[in-house]
């Protein structure tokens, strides 16, 4: 059962669109219209992009935002920019907007993608998502939700490690947080990769607008 809900398709049950991210993703799980490109396609609509991503991700995702808030708003630079854009809250007294943000963004946007790297690119993705009210489509749930039981098995299996010790336990505990972590890259590459293309894309569709706008 457990293998069979880490690679389903369906749409996010009730469940899981409860919580801090659920209720980022789940407000956009009805929604009919989808990315251009789906993520398994994503590498070969926008290789180049894909590859940069996992070369140096932070410096990707730092590219990445400044692109999509200018998308969003043409010439707004990094004026609108927000740790996570916003979309994930903040903890006690760390709260995205009241962070000094303003002061320095692109040292704030290299610190996200550093320290949280997922926050990062799926922020950058939500944002999209957002200003175009696109859902989530079959394949963005099933990779979404393996990887998330990846991650998953991986914390369990460090945490059993420190407590239960056998031999040969370090060697699995590596591969395992191996594949979680080889996972973890390619997923956000390909999250990358198809913001990139749908930014480009509907640049391309109506450039005037860009172009006047800018």
């Amino acid at each position: 059962m457990a293998c069979l809900f880490c690679f389903s398709g369906d749409k996010l049950s009730p469940n899981e669109r409860k919580g801090k991210y659920g209720d980022i993703w789940g407000q956009y799980a009805d929604n009919e219209e989808t990315f251009k490109v789906k993520l398994c396609s994503a590498p070969c609509a926008e290789p180049c992009c894909w590859m940069g991503s996992m070369v140096c991700f932070p410096c990707a995702q730092y590219q990445l935002r400044h692109k999509v808030l200018n998308h969003v708003e043409p010439g707004s630079g990094w004026s609108n920019y927000q740790c996570c854009q916003g979309m994930f809250g903040g903890i006690c007294c760390i709260q995205p907007g009241k962070l000094g943000e303003s002061n320095c963004p692109q040292c704030y946007m290299c610190a996200e993608g550093i320290c949280c790297p997922g926050m990062a690119v799926s922020a950058s993705q939500a944002v999209i998502m957002q200003r175009y009210q696109l859902g989530l489509d079959s394949d963005d749930v099933r990779l979404i939700r393996c990887n998330n039981c990846l991650q998953f098995l991986a914390c369990c299996a460090s945490c059993l490690n420190l407590c239960i010790d056998f031999q040969g336990d370090d060697a699995i505990v590596t591969c395992i947080n191996l594949t979680a972590d080889i996972t973890f890259c390619c997923m956000s590459g390909c999250m990358t990769a198809r913001v990139y293309h749908e930014i480009n894309a509907r640049e391309k569709d109506a450039p005037e607008k860009y172009q006047m706008e800018r």
